[in-house]
């Protein structure tokens, strides 16, 4: 526990015994020259400079919890307590790094047990105490602020402790899972059974099942595996009125839905204490392979007709004109050259790289699989870059919030945003989304660079995930993004939808009602009203408070 909290503090994403990822003096020069970024380092503040207020659990409800959870699960001390003051955007790491507003809880609770989260919200209710969960603390959106939202105090309630492989059905193919279970954990789980959950988002090596439940995650093979909504059978939450428990078939005609009011809540209708997931077979074979296609559009095209050929690979990745030059940059001066100058040479002008990756049980599904997706592509001039270049993403899909430490050493603004919209408009939202960063991101003459890719399709369109670099203001970092991210978030608004998968949290409330309306922001109202009467849960999240 210590190591993790170390490296939180540090606004790390590196997991214990790995190595966080430098850039080589080639990557520093070319972002120098692109974004106008200066030499100097602004290396983080120590843990021990950061300034943490007294906690305010009042003694009463401590000895409350003491009784019920244990002395040793009640935690107070400042470093464990900054250890959860926020997620991992862009804002959260500057403010650790600098000092500057951070949101601390008052405590952190570590319940063993589902029993036990729902003993802790019965005793937060009598004392008005605001209730944060937190899992992998991987939220991008504030997700997991320790807001307190008017109440006495606020509780960070960590389920680390709640880390058990319950139950596994393989008839059913059903596994119930606790919801404070690392999804690298839960998959080392499922395949010493021989099966797998399928679900690799880029916070694959920290995030929890119940996170990834209470945000309708989707992973980088949704294509293949589906988004994490897809998977969930059923859910048992601890409420403020109660324990709920959802989901007793396959399908029901039994009324909405509930269990998809549950995935997506959170944190503020309910804590997620254990989920029932479909699994599948653990995949025999798998295969990755790079291609470029020459331009934004005919690379839209390519993955449209996958989607609507249903022919998408597991992994489909097409990256933006923007995005493939970092790619290529970063892999180090020679191998950039080298391969532009054969792009060039095969008549590609502007490149985009397209990664497919496929899953499958046996060497024949395996090549009827690609043989059908090679064939809905047909009508696209593809140049084939082969397996090394789609295995070499596939063995650093996850480095990339490691690398982020890097860039904010070096003075980076680096931050992520993504969105979805049909395909008809998926080209015109991205060119609206990228001017209105490039516009609030300009610095010292230079403009940003501004990455777009498609991770996500469907029949009826796409995602869009952003990735922006810019030189950081020194004077305002925090309010340099902020405004970068409310203009691209007005951009977004009408076009498209304000979050595909990091949530709602408290940066995307301001846009929520707009997309919902006004009856689904009552339904929501009213639905948190029911479960939460007093309003205890995760303040300031996902739904607006009673005007």
């Amino acid at each position: 526990m210590n190591g993790l909290i170390e490296h939180t503090l540090r606004g790390s994403w590196t997991p214990l015994g790995a190595s966080a990822a430098p850039l080589s003096p080639h990557a520093l020069r070319w972002l120098r020259q692109r974004t106008g970024l200066a030499e100097t380092t602004t290396p983080a503040v120590p843990a021990s400079l950061l300034e943490v207020a007294e906690s305010d659990l009042p003694e009463a409800a401590r000895a409350e919890l003491v009784a019920l959870i244990g002395e040793q699960q009640v935690l107070t001390d400042p470093a464990e307590r900054l250890g959860r003051a926020g997620g991992m955007s862009y804002t959260d790491l500057m403010r650790r790094r600098g000092g500057s507003r951070l949101a601390v809880p008052d405590a952190v609770l570590l319940p063993t047990g589902p029993e036990l989260v729902q003993g802790v919200l019965e005793i937060c209710v009598r004392h008005d105490i605001a209730v944060v969960p937190f899992g992998g603390g991987t939220s991008v959106v504030g997700g997991v602020d320790a807001l307190r939202g008017g109440k006495t105090a606020v509780v960070a309630l960590d389920l680390a402790r709640l880390d058990r492989l319950v139950s596994l059905d393989p008839g059913s193919r059903i596994a119930v899972v606790q919801a404070g279970m690392r999804a690298s954990e839960a998959e080392s789980l499922l395949a010493a059974h021989g099966f797998t959950l399928g679900h690799f988002p880029q916070s694959y090596e920290r995030a929890t099942i119940g996170g990834f439940a209470a945000t309708r995650s989707a992973g980088q093979a949704s294509a293949g595996y589906g988004r994490f909504e897809d998977m969930v059978e059923g859910v048992r939450l601890a409420t403020p009125v109660g324990e709920w428990r959802l989901g007793v078939s396959p399908a029901s005609a039994a009324g909405p839905d509930l269990r998809q009011l549950a995935v997506g809540s959170e944190g503020a209708l309910g804590v997620i204490t254990e989920v029932a997931l479909r699994v599948r077979p653990a995949p025999a074979r798998s295969r990755y392979e790079a291609f470029v296609v020459d331009g934004w559009q005919s690379g839209v095209d390519a993955v449209r007709a996958l989607a609507q050929g249903r022919a998408l690979a597991d992994v489909t990745r097409l990256s933006d004109v923007d995005e493939t030059d970092v790619q290529l940059e970063l892999s180090g001066a020679l191998k950039a050259g080298a391969l532009k100058t054969y792009l060039r040479g095969r008549g590609i002008r502007q490149p985009c790289m397209l990664v497919l990756g496929w899953d499958a049980a046996s060497r024949g599904e395996l090549k009827q699989r690609r043989s059908a997706t090679l064939r809905a592509l047909r009508g696209i001039r593809l140049v084939r870059l082969g397996r090394p270049v789609g295995e070499a993403w596939r063995s650093h899909r996850f480095s990339g919030p490691r690398q982020r430490d890097a860039l904010l050493d070096r003075g980076v603004c680096v931050e992520t945003l993504e969105t979805a919209t049909h395909w008809t408009d998926l080209s015109e939202l991205r060119s609206a989304v990228r001017t209105a960063l490039v516009r609030n991101l300009q610095a010292n003459g230079k403009s940003p660079i501004v990455m777009c890719h498609i991770s996500h399709a469907y029949e009826t369109g796409a995602s869009l995930y952003f990735t922006v670099l810019a030189a950081r203001n020194a004077d305002d970092p925090l309010g340099q993004w902020q405004r970068a991210k409310t203009a691209a978030s007005d951009a977004i608004a009408g076009r498209g939808t304000i979050t595909h998968h990091h949530a709602v949290g408290a940066d995307h409330l301001p846009w929520l009602e707009a997309e919902i309306g006004d009856v689904g922001g009552a339904v929501l109202a009213a639905a948190k009203k029911a479960v939460d009467p007093t309003g205890i849960l995760n303040p300031g999240k996902l739904i607006r408070p009673a005007r």
